[in-house]
C-alpha cells in the first residue's frame, strides 16, 4: 500500500478548483477551505469580505505513486491566471490570490523550481505572482461548499458560466490524467 501525500493551492474560486483536482487519478479526496490569514475558524461570509486575510483554497490528498506533486502543480498552473495578483476572472481580492501552500521542504523546493521554470520559459505575457507560503492551518469550508459543481451545475449561473467551462477545457487539456469513468 502506497502512501498518501498533502497539497495545498488558492487559485481563486474554490467550486472551480475542487470539480477539476477530483477528476485527476491519483486524487484521493479534495476539501475546499480557507487558509493564509489570521482569523481563526473563519466563515465563507468572512474570508469573502476580504478581511480574514484567507485565500480560498483546495486541500488535496493524493496517491503520488498514480500522481506527482509536479503533475499537481502543472494543473495548478494551467487551470488559473497565476499571473493574475489578487484576481481570477470577476473574482477580485487577495481571497482569490494565486498561491501554493507548501507541506515540508521538498514541496516548496519543487513549487519554486516549477515557478521559476515557468516563469522563465516565456509561457506568460506578465510575471508570474503566485505566493509560496508554509502550509501553516487549514479551515475545512463549510458543508455546504463542498462538492459544490456536482449539487449546483444546474442551479447556479455562476457554475454554468464560469466552472462548467473551465471544467470542459481542463478535460480536454488533461484528458489523459482523469479517472476513468465508471460504467453502471
Amino acid at each position: 500500500m502506497s502512501s498518501i501525500e498533502t497539497a495545498t493551492f488558492g487559485s481563486g474560486c474554490f467550486w472551480c478548483t475542487e470539480a477539476i483536482f477530483k477528476e485527476l487519478e491519483g486524487v484521493v479526496s479534495v476539501m475546499p477551505g480557507y487558509s493564509g490569514g489570521q482569523t481563526i475558524n473563519p466563515t465563507y461570509k468572512e474570508v469573502c469580505s476580504g478581511e480574514t486575510g484567507h485565500a480560498e483554497c483546495t486541500q488535496i490528498v493524493y496517491d503520488p505513486a498514480k500522481i506527482s506533486y509536479d503533475e499537481l502543480l502543472e494543473v495548478f498552473f494551467k487551470v488559473h491566471d497565476p499571473t493574475s495578483l489578487n484576481r481570477q476572472g470577476n473574482d477580485v481580492g487577495t481571497q482569490y490570490r494565486s498561491v501554493i501552500f507548501y507541506h515540508g521542504d521538498e514541496q516548496k523546493r519543487l513549487a519554486e523550481k516549477y515557478k521559476t521554470e515557468l516563469d522563465r520559459s516565456g509561457a506568460y505575457d506578465k510575471p508570474i505572482v503566485t505566493q509560496i507560503a508554509p502550509m501553516e492551518k487549514f479551515y475545512p469550508a463549510e458543508n455546504y461548499h463542498h462538492d459544490y459543481y456536482e449539487y449546483n451545475k444546474d442551479k447556479n449561473p455562476y457554475c454554468a458560466v464560469v466552472v462548467r467551462p473551465k471544467l470542459e477545457k481542463f478535460r480536454k487539456v488533461f484528458s489523459e490524467k482523469l479517472k476513468a469513468k465508471k460504467v453502471s
